[in-house]
């Protein structure tokens, strides 16, 4: 599988989907703020790095897809469950490329141009998250083909 974005999928998003997320995103910040403000900065910034999104996405994702097969006459309960594991998947592995993009930034803003910084912090990013997204698919073809080989014992 290659990874990909698909813009078209924006156009299913209905305005109050989005007000869902836009809102718990920016309540998730406010959150991060207040917190910073009580216990500082380096406790604040923790919570930032909280995919503010994230819970929304994942069920309206979950949503859409129980939509989707109920049109088709299925419940769709699994499948909308199982597309949402793979988004907290790609979620899960998108924070640690921002990881990677949290050390670079720290390691370097010191020492290199802040422009400069940011493309190396953005690489490591980029390949982060695209590595770690592949070791999962090679990881989970590898067990599938696993699955298959096993002889099957009767008792």
């Amino acid at each position: 599988m290659m990874i990909h974005a698909r813009f078209s999928a924006m156009k299913g998003i209905r305005p109050h989907e989005w007000a869902v997320r836009f809102l718990f995103g920016g309540l998730c910040c406010v959150a991060a703020g207040i917190i910073a403000e009580h216990f500082g900065p380096r406790v604040g910034g923790l919570f930032l790095a909280f995919p503010a999104i994230f819970p929304a996405g994942a069920s309206l994702v979950a949503s859409h897809e129980k939509k989707h097969k109920a049109r088709a006459g299925f419940d769709g309960t699994m499948r909308g469950r199982a597309v949402a594991a793979v988004d907290a998947a790609g979620a899960a592995i998108g924070c640690i490329g921002l990881a990677g993009f949290a050390a670079v930034c720290w390691l370097c803003l010191t020492s290199l141009r802040s422009w400069l910084v940011f493309v190396l912090a953005s690489v490591a990013w980029l390949l982060l998250s695209a590595g770690f997204w592949l070791l999962r698919k090679s990881r989970l073809l590898h067990k599938r083909h696993a699955r298959i080989a096993l002889p099957i014992r009767r008792s």
